[in-house]
């Protein structure tokens, strides 16, 4: 009977095991994988940590996490164990205040604590960047390293210190030479909870950082908005750094036991200057490498900053660096998930000095001022721009933007499943065709589910009559209801690319991948009209470097910079002659779509508050019963 039990506790183990460690066992085969796919795996390939290598954002978060990581561990460390030292020689109703209010940052979500500590910045007019990260990281570490201090200190006969000086030693070394080796366990295990911690954290960095500074978590968060396997190879180098650390520290009192012929004295003396070498070593290094990329330039524009403002995985692959190389600027890229998000930083005083908003948020920008006119004596790009995304609705005279991308919205489809006479007959109407029940994709985001809705019923997706809001209300409930869609926002993109349903609501750039990745995935943009998007770049009021940004601007639009821009994102580009030599690539998808279709149902959107707060509202009450309706 014990042996059974034994058993069946040994295999819960493994299948524990292998819970925690199958995604990450996962996660290394895929950086190896020769295509996009982070599903699909196809062939054995080293192409991501090439590209991972070569993406200088990419390695400058490396830097900055390992810097910040090694800086706050110290720091922390040191401030930690001095208080935790001080707090047991106090009175007891001191020692229990200053233990509640250490424990609050612990028990509190991170949340609460990234908000306050950026409120906290705020207040006080500290601009965020590198200064504010650190500060923050060494803040929330001090008080695990305190946690973990404390219980060795208790365990010290109190009278220790006492001891050691009436056999002579001052307080100074009584502290070095007594205290601190009795309670080196504890002060070494803060330190590495510290250190992982400050490495791991996501949350209260993405709040109190700014100018560009990005760690490694707030640099894969961006990233995975969109399919980049450069993640799982980041990934992966930081599992193998951890798993020879963990090696190295279970190999070490090994051989340690072996070397015998070394006093235990010795070896004392000699590992606190190897740890402080190591540390000025690496931090050495890492300032190196920053001088290394920084370097000095006689070019125009040298020694200025340029901060764009732009979506995740939104650049071309040597944008960035070309033109850094061109200019000899420095181009700090802070990076959005939404045009509201970065809205809110531009309208709360957040300087950059070029903006990627999409077209509706342009419109939104101009009536509140918050853009600046273009010198259009500066502007050289015009007459390479396409004809057919000049002068919208949005900014006639193209007075305040130059486009950066432009699509549309479409369904994207299984040709195995799906038949083209019911997508020519039906349009949108197919997401209410029981034929394909429980086989859709919708895509999370009221603006486009609204036009999918609005355009079936014959309305214009720039409506604001009521009436026709509410009846593309109950479209959108009457397809929750019947036909148990899946509503997703990116991971579509993979999902069709593996088939995984039989179509979906996506952007004609996302098109563009699956369709290069399952030749038996097709693009069609129904007859009723749809939304033709454009994404451009402004100049906001809080520019200070507006020379700069309209060079960037030119730069963007040239030939070179916009092939390496779609090319490499997947959206079409502005450039005629780009977008001309794509359509006879292999990237066979760049041009899903005929992008100067004659079809006067398509649409612009145009940006309205009160109609956007009606969508939004009547599209979460979608959501909810598109949840019930799955439980059901």
């Amino acid at each position: 009977m014990k042996k059974q039990k034994y058993s069946l506790l040994k295999v819960l183990m493994i299948l524990m095991l292998l819970f925690f460690y199958l995604p990450i066992g996962f996660m290394i085969v895929f950086s190896f994988n020769s295509s996009k796919s982070l599903t699909h795996f196809t062939g054995f390939s080293m192409q991501w940590y090439s590209k991972m290598l070569a993406d200088s954002s990419m390695m400058e978060s490396l830097y900055i996490t390992i810097i910040v990581a090694i800086i706050a561990t110290v720091v922390s460390t040191i401030v930690g164990t001095i208080s935790a030292i001080g707090l047991s020689k106090s009175k007891k109703v001191v020692h229990d205040l200053i233990m509640q209010i250490n424990d609050f940052p612990l028990m509190n979500p991170e949340i609460v604590t990234a908000i306050g500590l950026m409120l906290f910045f705020i207040t006080f007019n500290i601009e965020k960047g590198f200064a504010t990260l650190l500060i923050a990281h060494i803040a929330f570490c001090i008080p695990y390293v305190i946690l973990s201090v404390m219980p060795k200190i208790r365990s010290l006969d109190p009278n220790l210190a006492d001891a050691a000086m009436d056999l002579g030693c001052t307080p100074w070394m009584a502290l070095t030479k007594v205290i601190v080796p009795q309670i080196m366990p504890g002060i070494v295990s803060g330190a590495l909870i510290a250190f992982t911690m400050s490495f791991d954290d996501f949350i209260i960095s993405y709040f109190v950082t700014g100018k560009g500074i990005k760690n490694l978590s707030i640099m894969v968060y961006t990233m995975s908005k969109r399919v980049n396997p450069s993640i799982n190879a980041i990934s992966t180098l930081v599992v193998v750094f951890i798993t020879i650390v963990l090696i190295i520290v279970n190999v070490a009192p090994m051989v340690k036991e072996k070397r015998k012929a070394q006093s235990t004295e010795m070896q004392e003396k000699k590992k606190a200057p190897r740890i402080i070498a190591a540390v000025v070593a690496a931090c050495v290094f890492m300032g190196l490498v920053f001088v290394q990329k920084t370097g000095i330039s006689s070019k125009k524009y040298a020694g200025q900053t340029l901060h764009v403002y732009n979506a995740g995985e939104y650049t071309g692959e040597n944008l960035l660096s070309n033109f850094e190389k061109q200019t000899g600027c420095k181009v700090v890229m802070d990076l959005f998930d939404s045009n509201e998000q970065m809205y809110i930083k531009v309208a709360n005083g957040e300087a950059y000095d070029i903006l990627i908003p999409s077209d509706y948020m342009i419109e939104r920008l101009k009536q509140e001022k918050l853009i600046q006119p273009l010198d259009q004596d500066k502007i050289t790009c015009m007459d390479d721009i396409n004809d057919s995304i000049k002068n919208l609705s949005y900014d006639p005279n193209n007075e305040y933007s130059v486009p950066y991308f432009w699509g549309s919205v479409g369904i994207v489809y299984d040709k195995t499943k799906v038949s083209k006479k019911d997508l020519k007959e039906e349009g949108f109407n197919i997401f209410l065709n029981q034929k394909y029940k429980g086989d859709i994709y919708l895509y999370d985001s009221e603006r486009d589910s609204f036009m999918m809705a609005l355009k079936a019923l014959g309305y214009s997706m720039n409506t604001d009559n009521e009436k026709e809001l509410a009846d593309a209300y109950n479209w959108l409930l009457q397809s929750v209801q019947t036909m148990s869609p899946e509503i997703v926002t990116d991971e579509i993109i993979d999902n069709m690319a593996q088939a995984r349903k039989a179509l979906g609501i996506v952007y004609s750039g996302d098109a563009a991948y699956i369709m290069s990745e399952n030749e038996n995935i097709g693009f069609y943009m129904p007859k009723q009209g749809t939304n033709i998007w454009c994404d451009a770049m402004v100049i906001p009021q809080s520019s200070k470097n507006v020379d700069l940004a309209h060079e960037f601007i030119n730069y963007v639009s040239s030939y070179d910079a916009a092939y390496d821009n779609s090319s490499y994102v997947g959206y079409t580009s502005p450039n005629t002659e780009v977008m001309n030599d794509l359509k006879n690539n292999d990237f066979k998808g760049i041009n899903a779509y005929d992008p100067i279709r004659k079809n006067n149902k398509d649409e612009v959107f145009n940006y309205n508050s009160e109609t956007r707060k009606i969508m939004a509202n009547y599209w979460a009450k979608v959501k909810i019963a598109a949840s019930n309706a799955n439980r059901n």
